[in-house]
Parts: C-alpha cells; structure tokens; sequence
C-alpha cells in the first residue's frame, strides 16, 4: 500500500504583472510504501521545502496530485494520523516541556486524558521524562530536537515527516533518535525525511528520491542507487602481470587498484554472482591464492554528487547555464496567503508573548 503518492506534481510561485515565475516543482512523481523509511535530499531551492509543505496541505499545488493514506493531501482525514518535526520552532521559553506538549494536545484536539497519557508515553520514548517539569528556555538544541520529535510523535501518528531530525545533536545523542525511529518503524509507522546529514540519511532510510531544480533525478532503493553495476574489489597473492593474465581470461572489465608489496588489488566489474564465481575459479585454476573480495558501494555522498553533477551537464547540453539557479525556491516559511489560510492541525502554534504570561499560558492543565 502507498502512504504517499504524488504525480506530475507542479507548484508555480509567482508570474504575475510584477512578480517572477518560480518554478519549485516541476512534474514530481514519488510513491512511499507502508512502513518505509524514505529520505528526499537535494541541495538548497531544489523544492523539497514545497513538496513537504503540499504533503501536509500547507500550499496548494498548481498542477498534479498527492494523496497521503489514500485521502487527498491536506484534507482532515489524513492529517489526522500525520506527525510533522520541523527544522526551525520557536517554544515560548517560559513553558515546561510538558506544558509545550500540552499545548499542542490541545492544538490537535485531543481530549485531557488522551494528552497526559501520550505525554507520559512521548517523553518516555524521546529519554526526556525527568524533564518533563524543566522550562524549555533552558534546553539545549539536542533537548530541542528531542522534544520536537516528542511533539510529532505526541497523536501517534502513521506518518512522521522528519526535516533535520538529528541536526545540533551530538554523536551519541544520534544513536539515540536513530533508535528510536527503528523502532516506530518497527511499529509499522512510514518515516518521510528531509535532509542534508547525507549519512543519517544512509543509516536509516530504505529508499531516496534526489531532487534537483524542480525534478526528481534520482530514485530508488539505497542498495541499487549506490552500487547500480556489480563491482568487487580483489586482493589477489600474485604480481600484477600473473594476476592480470588470469583476469584478461575471465574476459570480465578489470582495473588495477593500489595494493600492499607481494599482492596485487583489482576492481572486477561483473554482470551478476554466477560470472563473479566464474573469474574465482579461473584464478584460483591458475594457482593465484585469493586474500579479500569485497563489494564496491558508492557513499550516499558520491550518488548525491553525481546526480547533481549530471544535472548540470544535461542543463549545458540544453542551453542553461549549469549553474543557474532558475527554479530557485522562494523562502515559503511564511504562509502564502494565496494559497488560503494555513491550517492549525500538524502546524506551529504562535509563538505565546513572553513579557507577561498568563496564568492559563503558565499553567496548561486549566481546562478552557
């Protein structure tokens, strides 16, 4: 089953009598399954800020569709069963970390005995029970982050959209999360991130979509997107003139690689495991002992890279200027009028005025 799918999904900023047209999306076709870890990247303006925002109906898209647990993005139904962690929120400073939850329990329309009993659980599962009673303005960025996370866990959601889930937080502190996103994802919940820590990305998410300008360039499970052509690397107890009389009769792709005195490395490019068996055996026929084979990935790192690499290539081939950023991503953190007002479930409440609290903004558990 699809928890989110979009297709042909355009959204235009802009292209009126006085403004630039901005295309942010351009034809974006994505589908998440049940349970899935899916990581969407791309370097700045490349629109995955749009794409997120249509997910949870905060802008309306110009053309195509996205539809979220099988209800059109943005309607009551699927919202209700999505948690959101953004990367930039404001806690009123004064509130304790149970005080900010209990506010947006509130917010999401939650009976009392729902919220305080989530509470418990989130705060619980996010490591930050014994401080629940602490204020929030003395919190670190890593206790910022964890209490975001526990605000977007706090419905129990279906579908978490994490954007920087493990950013200003320490290696230790990333273990942590990671944790406990395996372990909502072993729940059953589809995780939906938003990153640049291209290595969290790596260690957590099954599939990635790269976008670039408006359009996804890349997608795909990690294992295929990294390692596209079967390659190995061979450390071979031979010179390399022995070494490469035997590969040269495999009549499979070699290079040779750097390797320590006496032995001899190389890079085999093969079509599958039955032709990788097949060079073995001709080596070892020809008295060559073998010490390592080894499958050669791509890092998250080089994938990304490339693609972005590749992008700019077919732009030159097509008469852009490769690095022109013509679908540069208008900054839309400040809601879009345009596009109606923004809806309250799922989003950041404003921000309470600091200078004099009142005693229902002290104290959360008056009821209203």
């Amino acid at each position: 089953m699809n928890v989110i799918q979009t297709l042909g999904l355009s959204k235009t900023y802009g292209g009126g009598t006085f403004g630039s047209r901005v295309d942010a999306l351009r034809g974006v076709s994505i589908d998440v399954g049940a349970g899935e870890a899916f990581g969407l990247l791309g370097p700045n303006g490349a629109g995955k800020t749009t794409l997120v925002k249509i997910l949870l109906g905060l802008v309306h898209p110009s053309d195509g569709s996205a539809m979220l647990l099988g209800e059109p993005a943005g309607s009551p139904t699927s919202r209700s069963h999505v948690g959101y962690m953004p990367e930039r929120r404001e806690y009123p400073d004064f509130l304790t970390a149970a005080q900010v939850l209990e506010l947006f329990g509130r917010l999401l329309g939650m009976d009392k005995g729902a919220r305080s009993r989530r509470i418990d659980i989130v705060l619980e599962e996010v490591e930050m029970s014994s401080w629940r009673n602490h204020r929030v303005g003395g919190f670190s960025k890593g206790m910022q982050q964890r209490l975001a996370l526990a605000q977007a866990l706090l419905p129990d959601p279906q579908v978490l959209f994490l954007d920087e889930p493990t950013e200003g937080i320490d290696p230790l502190g990333r273990v942590s999360i990671r944790g406990i996103l395996r372990r909502n994802l072993e729940k059953g919940k589809t995780l939906f991130v938003n990153s640049h820590m291209l290595g969290e990305v790596e260690l957590l998410c099954d599939r990635v979509a790269i976008l670039v300008k408006g359009q996804v360039r890349r997608e795909g499970p990690l294992s295929s997107l990294q390692a596209p052509n079967p390659e190995y690397r061979l450390v071979l107890a031979a010179s390399d003139e022995e070494a490469r009389s035997a590969l040269a009769a495999s009549g499979d792709e070699h290079e040779a690689l750097p390797a320590p005195p006496g032995r001899s490395a190389w890079r085999l490019s093969v079509n599958d495991r039955s032709e990788l068996n097949a060079a073995l055996d001709r080596v070892r026929q020809v008295g060559i002992e073998i010490e390592e084979v080894q499958r050669v990935r791509a890092s998250l790192e080089d994938v990304f890279v490339q693609t972005i690499s590749d992008a700019s290539s077919e732009d030159s081939e097509a008469g852009l200027p490769g690095g022109a950023r013509l679908d540069q991503e208008p900054d839309t953190d400040a809601p879009n009028m345009a596009d109606g007002p923004t809806p309250t479930s799922g989003a950041e409440p404003t921000p309470v005025s600091h200078s004099k609290p009142t005693p229902a903004q002290t104290n959360p558990e008056a009821e209203s």
